[in-house]
């Protein structure tokens, strides 16, 4: 993505604390720019108002974004919240989202969880909460499968990733370390080459030859399975149960405190959405194609939205056993000081939500409040 003053100045910060772990947030392949949406959605003729009236929330117009992009095309979040206005803003930077929620500009929003965790780290637990999930997987590692045709061959190649330190980033440091081979995580040079690659510039970067493969989210890479790469690796073939967390949603403390009510009625909204997507996925796919495109003008392509739509999965659980993993793979990578993660999550809410539901509640993996 385009390298914003926004980003310029978070990365900056990250770096004097040092901390370069969260620069991004599974991104690069939305829109352009940071924007606020057409205003807020109209709220329910005879609903109640509740506590605020309205509820600020943003998210990234990716498709590991889905739940978010569904629930407001479709109406799901609105019907929850009654009287209560919903208004929307999107990004395209974890930095420039956790800016927002910070000032106020939005009170949840849907992000990565190397964001979720930098700002959480960088306020020492006073900014944020993760509230609950919303995807997982999505992150395939393709390859010119004329250089290279199996995973020993990747020794000596020059391998994208979004940015350095982003999740895809440190994701590929460490299967590189599990492997046995050494690079230097700042400059990326060793016995992999990592090149830190804008998602929008990667396609090009793969047909010039450039690269000779990326580690990268969808549709990145359906994109460039659709230039005639193949996936020689999904990263949900390396985690417990074919689950990582790609996507959290947060909330501001001071928000969740002042109007709980709201927070549980998004996230009511956010649970109808994804039994929505789970019980109609062709409509749902539909849906968030369309969404893309009154967001950045131009909707995906059938081959590369149909196979990066099988590739991830919604699900309200936050798998925060794998938040934990990722930071600690950044700090074996020198990404990342260990950081105290105690309080990052509080899931009450969203559990009363599931019970209420019938369904079963989830876990924080002993990282909720106390």
């Amino acid at each position: 993505m385009p390298a914003s003053s926004t980003l310029r100045r978070s990365l900056a910060a990250a770096a004097t604390l040092p901390l370069l772990f969260g620069a991004l947030a599974a991104c690069g392949y939305g829109s352009s720019s940071d924007k606020d949406d057409a205003g807020k959605a109209t709220p329910a003729a005879n609903g109640k108002k509740l506590s605020a009236d309205s509820v600020k929330i943003g998210y990234f117009p990716n498709l590991t974004h889905a739940t978010p992009l569904i629930g407001v095309q479709e109406g799901l979040f609105q019907k929850e919240l009654g009287g209560t206005a919903v208004k929307t803003a999107t990004f395209n930077a974890g930095p420039s989202e956790i800016e927002a929620l910070n000032a106020g500009s939005i009170d949840i929003g849907w992000i990565g969880p190397s964001p979720a965790i930098n700002g959480y780290t960088k306020s020492k637990g006073q900014s944020l909460r993760i509230i609950g999930g919303s995807a997982s997987g999505g992150v395939k590692l393709v390859v010119n499968p004329g250089k290279v045709t199996s995973l020993d061959d990747l020794k000596g190649k020059n391998i994208a990733t979004p940015q350095l330190g982003n999740t895809q980033d440190v994701a590929f440091l460490n299967w590189i370390a599990e492997k046995g081979w050494k690079v230097d995580a700042q400059s990326g040079k060793g016995d992999v080459n990592v090149v830190r690659t804008d998602n929008k510039i990667t396609p090009d970067a793969f047909k010039s030859g450039s690269i000779d493969g990326a580690w990268v989210p969808e549709p990145t890479a359906s994109k460039l399975v659709s230039e005639g790469g193949k996936v020689l690796l999904d990263e949900s073939d390396l985690w417990p149960d074919k689950q990582f967390v790609i996507t959290n949603i947060i909330v501001s403390q001071k928000f969740l405190k002042e109007h709980p009510d709201v927070v549980e009625a998004v996230l009511r909204g956010s649970v109808k959405t994804n039994d929505w997507i789970s019980a109609h996925p062709d409509q749902a796919k539909a849906s968030a194609n369309e969404a893309l495109k009154k967001l950045s003008g131009k909707a995906l392509p059938a081959d590369i939205i149909d196979p990066a739509w099988k590739s991830f999965k919604t699900l309200d659980d936050p798998l925060a056993a794998t938040l934990q993993a990722q930071a600690d793979h950044a700090v074996k990578a020198g990404l990342l000081k260990k950081p105290d993660l105690n309080g990052i999550y509080d899931l009450a809410p969203l559990n009363k939500v599931l019970k209420s539901l019938g369904k079963p509640e989830v876990g924080d993996a002993g990282l909720g409040v106390k």
